[in-house]
């Protein structure tokens, strides 16, 4: 079977980073916290010969979901152009309430108030089988209360959003975060994965859980 590839598209004034998965040599892709610009993320997708299976969110604040609906619309509309089925945005069941509420997701603030929905409601140890790859649904609450993390076993992929950052961990003075909740969250339910497992996060560059065990200052 091929190897799964992941790659990166930095955007919105958070540099957020939405990420595609796919096996290499294949045309399916998952979509990762579609950032700001859903219409020009499947636009470059479409360009490189992807096409959009699904879409995960690790949280719903507004700088990882103000281009969901847009990466939405675009990808249902082509997938009834070719006879397949809806493409499905997935999230874990304590995020509906920020996903719901522009105040909550910070949209508001932000100047641009958006609210949204996922298709699929998962919670802690789901299985996620799309194109072809499969992950596992951590739930590590604390930047968010539905705050979660997809584990590509397979891989050696963890995708961390805003839980796990590069020698940093997610802020948690937004609604619904908790620091004693998000370190504990990362001590229990990441710092079990292989030390070799790769995190991409929600900002900034790539880690490895072994790195962020011995050098996160947050989590010494």
């Amino acid at each position: 079977m091929a190897e799964i590839k992941i790659g990166r598209m930095v955007m919105s004034v958070c540099q957020t980073n939405c990420y595609f998965l796919y096996r290499e040599g294949e045309k399916e892709a998952i979509v990762v916290d579609p950032a700001d610009r859903g219409a020009d993320i499947y636009s470059a997708l479409v360009k490189n010969g992807f096409r959009v299976a699904g879409i995960l969110l690790t949280h719903g604040h507004f700088d990882h979901i103000w281009g969901l609906d847009a990466l939405r619309d675009a990808a249902n509309a082509a997938a009834e152009c070719d006879g397949l089925e809806p493409v499905k945005v997935y999230a874990h069941e304590a995020e509906r309430e920020l996903l719901r509420s522009a105040e909550k997701n910070v949209s508001a603030q932000a100047g641009r108030p958006y609210t949204t929905y996922a298709d699929c409601y998962v919670k802690d140890g789901d299985e996620i089988s799309l194109a072809g790859m499969q992950c596992k649904v951590i739930a590590t609450p604390g930047h968010t209360a539905g705050g979660c993390c997809y584990y590509f076993e397979e891989a050696g992929i963890l995708v961390s959003g805003d839980t796990l950052f590069a020698e940093s961990v997610g802020r948690t003075d937004f609604p619904t975060g908790s620091m004693s909740t998000l370190v504990r969250s990362i001590r229990e339910k990441l710092f079990v994965l292989p030390d070799d497992t790769r995190v991409f996060p929600g900002h900034g560059e790539r880690t490895t859980i072994g790195h962020e065990k011995e050098y996160n200052p947050f989590l010494g």
